[in-house]
């Protein structure tokens, strides 16, 4: 079983999130690409943002969490099911 997500999944849920923070897709996936969490940090409360850093220290707790059926919902309502 591949629990990979699909690009096109990531490219929407990219666009979702940089609406959300407020900056472009590219400079977010940049950034994100480059390990650089500004943006999107910068949004974010003192909290959420502690605990955004504490996930992405964890690889592999990242993907578990993506691969839930919670995360999988969360994704297609924010896609509007695309």
């Amino acid at each position: 079983m591949n629990n990979r997500p699909d690009p096109k999944q990531l490219s929407g849920l990219l666009g979702v999130v940089s609406k959300k923070i407020g900056i472009p897709p590219e400079q977010l996936k940049k950034e994100l690409e480059e390990g650089k969490f500004d943006s999107a940090l910068s949004s974010m409360n003192s909290a959420d943002a502690a605990k955004f850093r504490q996930a992405v220290k964890n690889p592999a707790l990242v993907e578990k969490l993506m691969s839930t059926p919670q995360a999988k919902a969360l994704y297609q309502k924010l896609t509007g099911g695309k």
